[in-house]
């Protein structure tokens, strides 16, 4: 086990690279041979906005470094270790790996986001992170829209060695929901992961459709969909806030997960996110294999972020 956790330390930090030099640098261009005086705290807020953390974040953080630090001399990697501490904080409490419940059966998971988010590919991550845990999995091919996410689905399906559950292009999406669960609940499924369209061109339609879903299915149980999961691709940085924004009010989303960090130098993202919406924060994805998705932990995000050694 430690093993494994020391590879996947190894590869968030690597893939948080771009974001950890960005920071890195510019801590090291600010800090070294300086003290800790209002020009430097400055800088320093200035450095951790553009990382695409949020204005309250680092007022927050440099104010605590005021505090405790101010008109002393501060190496580098006291700063980052201080801000891997302060970022640990703010985001312990929305770090929450996604758990399926052995009650359900099945457990519904809505998976929503913007087309290209990374919602059908991590759809096949969580499918084959089940079905190694030994779970019958059900795959439901709600982006009706697009015939290519039909096709990928059943793909992903064959190699995950999951029920897939599709109907032709354009057909209704919250009858195929209603249908993929039926039929999961009769086969005794552990899990149901539907995916939705994502094509925020048209608003108006794409909630109309999304609360579709949902109405439809909480006629069967109340407690439909038992999760509701978001999937935001880290490389939009600030866009990622607007599109948790208009999930929130379409679903009520109980769940996020931050793909493509390994693709960005704005990883800081996922902070404000943390700080401004509360949501719980399942998993984040630094690559292209399953085993590159995992839960999300605070202190190992926090302390990559920083390029810390674990």
């Amino acid at each position: 086990m430690s093993e494994e956790r020391g590879g996947w330390l190894s590869r968030l930090k690597s893939g948080l690279s771009r974001s950890s030099q960005r920071l890195t640098e510019g801590i090291s261009s600010i800090f070294t041979r300086r003290k800790l005086d209002d020009e430097t705290l400055g800088e320093l807020e200035e450095l951790l906005i553009a990382a695409d953390m949020s204005i309250g974040i680092a007022e927050e953080v440099t104010g605590k470094l005021r505090r405790t630090r101010f008109n002393q001399e501060v190496a580098p990697e006291e700063i980052r270790q201080a801000l891997a501490e302060e970022v640990a904080r703010l985001l312990e409490p929305v770090a929450k790996p996604l758990v399926l419940n052995p009650a359900l059966k099945p457990h519904v998971i809505l998976v929503v986001g913007v087309n290209g988010s990374g919602k059908t590919t991590t759809i096949a991550k969580l499918a084959r992170q089940y079905r190694d845990a030994g779970k019958t999995v059900f795959l439901a091919a709600g982006d009706t829209f697009r015939a290519a996410a039909v096709e990928q689905l059943k793909i992903w399906g064959e190699r995950t060695g999951s029920t897939v559950i599709a109907r032709g292009q354009g057909a209704d999406a919250a009858g195929l929901a209603f249908d993929a669960y039926q039929e999961a609940k009769a086969a005794g499924a552990d899990v149901l992961l539907i995916d939705t369209a994502g094509r925020l061109q048209n608003k108006t339609d794409l909630m109309a459709e999304l609360q579709k879903i949902v109405r439809v299915l909480k006629k069967v149980e109340a407690a439909l969909p038992h999760t509701v999961l978001l999937v935001l691709d880290a490389t939009t940085g600030q866009n990622a806030h607007s599109q948790a924004e208009i999930f929130r009010q379409i679903v009520g989303v109980t769940g996020i997960v931050m793909t493509k960090l390994d693709g960005t130098a704005r990883g800081g993202v996922l902070v404000s996110l943390a700080e401004k919406y509360g949501i719980p924060i399942h998993a984040v994805g630094v690559g292209e294999t399953a085993e590159d998705l995992r839960p999300f932990s605070a202190d190992a995000f926090a302390r990559s972020l920083m390029g810390l050694e674990k």
